[in-house]
């Protein structure tokens, strides 16, 4: 063992020094890790809004350029991954933009135009319980009515990041905090 001298130290660090630099970086963690689920559930709702938005938007568009026939439609509680959206009313597995051919008002085969799927743990619920949205040849939504959605994290429509989507028949799109009532009674 080679002789040391005085004022020299071995370098690296002590097990106990490691340990508390350890647990300081856990509890660190354990006290930001809450932040960051909200700001997480916040930007799912966002990407949310925004694929509704450009789905209505997309809709109008290709109605007016087909001259009508264009349907939004909720995919089903069958779509591969979905364990959601049992009501007319849960939108949760995503949504498809189709031109309908057979003028059955539903989506069959080649029909689809595009697919949306919204963010995993969200609840994304029509205020009608109706599965499908017409768009007319003018790019008049939902037959002249209101189309209202609710937008929320699995853990609750009463969380302070969940949204609800006014669309007006005209296309006019508007976004805000849920309410008790969302704006759109249809």
């Amino acid at each position: 063992m080679p002789a040391t001298t005085i004022g020299s130290r071995p370098r690296g660090f002590t097990l106990i020094e490691l340990m508390v630099v350890v647990s300081m970086l856990s509890i660190l963690m354990a006290l930001a890790l809450p932040s960051f689920k909200g700001l997480i559930e916040r930007w799912r709702v966002q990407q949310a809004v925004d694929n509704l938005r450009s789905t209505m938007f997309y809709a109008r568009s290709e109605a007016i350029r087909r001259g009508g026939d264009i349907f939004v439609e909720k995919l089903p509680s069958t779509t591969p991954g979905c364990m959601l959206a049992a009501r007319a009313a849960d939108w949760d597995c995503g949504w498809v933009v189709f031109i309908d051919a057979n003028s059955n008002q539903r989506w069959d085969a080649g029909e689809e135009i595009q697919r949306y799927a919204p963010a995993q743990s969200l609840t994304v619920t029509r205020t009608a319980a109706s599965a499908t949205i017409a768009v007319d040849r003018w790019g008049v939504i939902g037959g002249g009515d209101a189309v209202g959605f609710s937008i929320a994290p699995q853990s609750g429509s009463n969380s302070p990041v969940a949204k609800d989507v006014c669309i007006s028949a005209g296309g006019r799109i508007q976004v805000g905090p849920a309410q008790v009532e969302n704006a759109c009674s249809t």
